[in-house]
């Protein structure tokens, strides 16, 4: 038996709760009563063809061009991509960059749309019968369909569906913990459409091939709770909605999965290698529109909120479309705020532009007041511990960190910098105001790019040496052919000197 193999035997005594971790001021209840708004057409959409880990999608339309919704404008490109399509009707205005939305404010290939108005539908894809057809089909209309991990991972679902070609799966589990302060949509989107996420999740576990679907849901949802609990899943499967304690990161994979189910995953592995598959609830009725109706991911909720917006609201959102339209949407601004956010407080993206648009991967957009930042100068570090107590890794980040601040990448490796999964714990609890997560993202990036450069340093050298063993080739080829050449032409040499005496002998003999 393999050493994943014991690990996933031994249960806990405890199931509910994870190691460390953080109870920020939730401020869910800025947005949890509003129900889910569509948010007007907006004047242009700017659909970026990075919205996903992986490479970036190829552009199928050019500047000029008529599309239609839910046309195919993006083509997945290599085994880690994802679709791109059109969220309306409209032209296309450019194929070119736009700033992207992430704190590099560095522009990614964009096509923007200047919407026709009609939002006319084009072909859509063939619709499924989930309980007809077999897991690689449905694991292909979810690839078509461009539908990636909405919690803010981004991950293609499909390539996650397509486990079990390699793993042993048993479990499907639906993250909708939503763990996060302020962001309310996915709370809000089970409320209202817990048909649509549960049978997403039954066509998930169909396609995953695994019997026992899970839905893990923060005990602060008790509406959320309620709604899914009133529905059974098709295709003869079980639905099990388990409530966890109220905790950050309780919405990270790994420690989700070792609550419900008490089996911790090792650093480095995937929950895949315990039988455990984790998707969030609005990529399971994302799931549901692509198998039922033929639809592509053109939309999604966000939730709009913070002390800095005029009316909090959840708004369902075109794919492309501007910050500046939801938060004129919402009655604006109030003041200056301190801080803007795509995603959550503790992992969300500050941006320094209005302009960037909604992708896929973003749920939440929040313009908070000073007083909710908490905004203070960082002092040093009085190794008080709390960050290790926070950490839910079990890591040491102020040990990391020190490494980090005299140079020493790899000593911060070896202290397990690469297992920190950057969800903000030590440097909300530090009360020196050291930013811890900053710097690790930082050092990651820096292990990433030196990681990058030895490679590119490798590669270049075995296509240097394997030129020179080439060239080699060719010379010792053409040395050969040389040495071959001399000597055919030494034996025709000889032979003709050979006919020559020959017919000199033959002739001195007719001569007596």
């Amino acid at each position: 038996m393999s050493l994943l193999s014991l690990i996933a035997l031994r249960k806990p005594a405890q199931l509910f709760g994870i190691r460390g971790g953080v109870h920020p001021e939730g401020r869910k209840f800025l947005s949890a009563n509003s129900a889910i708004e569509p948010l007007p057409m907006p004047a242009l959409l700017r659909v970026p063809l990075q919205q996903h880990i992986g490479a970036e999608a190829e552009p199928l339309v050019a500047r000029g061009d008529r599309v239609l919704k839910g046309q195919l404008i993006g083509r997945a490109r290599g085994p880690i991509s994802a679709n791109i399509h059109a969220p309306t009707s409209g032209e296309v205005l450019a194929v070119g960059h736009f700033t992207a939305p992430h704190p590099s404010g560095l522009p990614v290939p964009t096509i923007t749309i200047r919407p026709d108005g009609r939002d006319a539908w084009g072909p859509r894809l063939p619709r499924l019968r989930p309980e007809d057809a077999s897991p690689e089909a449905l694991a292909a209309r979810v690839a078509e369909a461009g539908i990636v991990g909405m919690g803010g991972a981004t991950f293609p679902a499909a390539v996650k569906l397509n486990l079990r070609e390699k793993y042993d799966l048993h479990t499907l589990i639906l993250n909708a913990a939503e763990c996060e302060p302020y962001l309310t949509c996915d709370d809000r989107l089970i409320r209202e459409r817990a048909e649509e996420v549960a049978d997403g999740a039954a066509i998930m576990a169909r396609a995953l091939g695994v019997g026992r679907v899970i839905v893990a849901i923060e005990s602060n949802k008790p509406e959320a709770v309620a709604a899914l609990q009133r529905h059974n899943l098709p295709m003869g499967l079980k639905l099990e909605v388990k409530v966890v304690p109220t905790q950050y990161p309780m919405g990270s994979e790994k420690h989700l999965v070792q609550t419900v189910t008490g089996q911790e995953t090792p650093a480095r592995a995937l929950t895949a290698e315990l039988g455990i598959v984790v998707h969030n609830a609005a990529t399971a009725q994302a799931v549901h529109l692509a198998v039922r109706y033929g639809e592509p991911l053109l939309s999604r909720v966000v939730t709009v909120s913070g002390k800095g917006v005029a009316r909090p609201a959840n708004l369902q959102v075109l794919i492309g479309t501007p910050v500046a339209d939801l938060l004129a949407h919402c009655g604006g601004l109030v003041g200056e705020p301190d801080r803007l956010l795509l995603g959550g407080p503790m992992m969300g993206q500050p941006i320094q532009s209005l302009r960037v648009p909604i992708v896929k991967g973003t749920n939440g957009m929040l313009a908070l007041t000073r007083a909710e930042t908490r905004a203070a100068e960082p002092h040093p570090c009085i190794r008080c511990g709390s960050c290790v107590q926070a950490c839910p890794c079990g890591l040491m980040p102020f040990e990391m960190m020190a490494r980090i601040q005299s140079g020493d990448l790899d000593g911060a490796a070896e202290t397990g910098l690469l297992d920190c999964v950057s969800c903000g714990s030590c440097s909300f609890i530090c009360p020196s105001s050291i930013p811890l997560v900053q710097g690790f993202n930082y050092a990651k990036g820096a292990l990433a790019e030196k990681q990058s450069r030895k490679h590119q340093q490798e590669e270049t050298k075995r296509l240097a040496e394997a030129r020179t063993a080439r060239e080699e080739a060719i010379a010792a080829a053409k040395r050969a052919a040389m040495e071959k050449r001399k000597a055919e032409m030494a034996a025709k040499k000889a032979r003709d000197a050979a006919e020559a005496a020959a017919e000199a002998a033959a002739s001195q003999e007719v001569v007596k």
